[in-house]
């Protein structure tokens, strides 16, 4: 198969970026697939309601058939033919946070498929704000299943360039619509248990979505590397967002961090390793390696959430080894940040 990337500026989208679209909407509707830009991180598109679509997904990405797919909508009202019920709550959330990065679970209508769920009766649902995302999803059928465009278990891509190392050859389209926004995948919240519970921390932050419902829980999963249960959303069984190499998390003092990742650095590259450091503004001096990254300034988690797969995706481009990262703050943002690296560690945490 030969891949088409196509580039589309999400504020321009003017008459030849329409008829790319157009292109890109009928591969969907034959059931193709298409990687496109979202806020988030891009997606790997395919019609919803085409089991052989979800099927393909799977097979490009290299993806367990249990791992569910998240639906991509361009309206509210789509939540009705493809749910059993739409909950007050799902109206609710979506008033305050659509279109934006937020999926909610719901009971499944039969019009999806289970090769669309991962066997399962509930749908994942979300609406991106992304202008070319939207305007896909319309072209496309309006119903179009989306993981994260890259190779199952790698760092999801930030950048189109990502989405062609990983699945060139592999699908019939690339939208190129440069650098997303936020950097991490959607909030996962689930409707269908009676209090609703998050699935996978995101932009949209626990204390968010208690200003709308109240009560929300947090699924002890999300911290729980060992957990044997079947996933009820993306990302919650398997090791997800790993590097080529091996990441470790170093928690303590900023003190006692800066020094063991030194120590520890400077003796795996003496036995001929790569290293690469996450860091921050602060700290991006105070270490040595062959390759340092610094995520950002504390102060301002979203810039480390946008850069966080880009650094992980750095550190495969220059062939780094092994990767040593400071933790960061589990509250707010934080805690989306901290559960992308525990699973890219394969949540290997050492406490100094």
């Amino acid at each position: 198969m030969k891949t088409q990337v196509i580039e589309i500026n999400e504020n321009n989208i003017d008459a030849q970026a329409q008829a790319g679209l157009q292109k890109a909407g009928d591969i969907l509707k034959n059931g193709g697939l298409v990687a496109f830009p979202t806020e988030t991180v891009y997606g790997l598109g395919g019609d919803a309601l085409n089991p052989e679509s979800s099927k393909k997904i799977y097979a490009a990405k290299g993806r367990p058939s249990d791992n569910p797919l998240i639906v991509h909508i361009y309206r509210t009202e789509d939540l009705v033919p493809i749910t059993r019920g739409v909950p007050q709550a799902a109206y609710d959330l979506a008033e305050a946070f659509w279109p934006g990065p937020l999926t909610m679970i719901m009971n499944k209508s039969d019009l999806v498929p289970y090769e669309t769920t991962g066997g399962m009766d509930t749908v994942a649902i979300r609406m991106p704000s992304n202008r070319i995302a939207a305007a896909l999803i319309r072209t496309g059928g309006g119903f179009i299943a989306a993981p994260s465009a890259n190779t199952s278990g790698r760092p999801s891509p930030t950048l189109a360039q990502y989405c062609i190392e990983d699945l060139d050859g592999k699908v019939d389209m690339i939208i190129d619509g440069g650098q997303v926004g936020i950097g991490l995948e959607s909030t996962i919240v689930d409707l269908t248990v009676d209090v609703p519970m998050i699935l996978r921390p995101g932009y949209i932050t626990l204390e968010m979505l208690q200003k709308v419902l109240g009560n929300v829980e947090v699924d002890r999963t999300i911290i729980d590397g060992n957990s044997k249960l079947k996933p009820k959303a993306p990302g919650m069984k398997y090791r997800h967002y790993a590097p080529k190499g091996d990441l470790t998390i170093v928690e303590g003092t900023q003190e006692h961090v800066t020094q063991y990742i030194n120590r520890m650095a400077a003796e795996k590259m003496a036995e001929g390793e790569k290293v690469g450091i996450i860091s921050t503004d602060a700290t991006y001096g105070d270490y040595k390696a062959d390759v340092v990254r610094s995520a950002g300034k504390r102060e301002d988690e979203e810039t480390i959430a946008r850069e966080l797969f880009h650094i992980l995706r750095e550190f495969d481009d220059e062939q780094v080894t092994v990767m040593y990262s400071e933790s960061f703050d589990d509250k707010g943002i934080g805690q989306a940040i901290m559960n992308r690296l525990l699973k890219a560690a394969g949540h290997h945490v050492e406490h100094v």
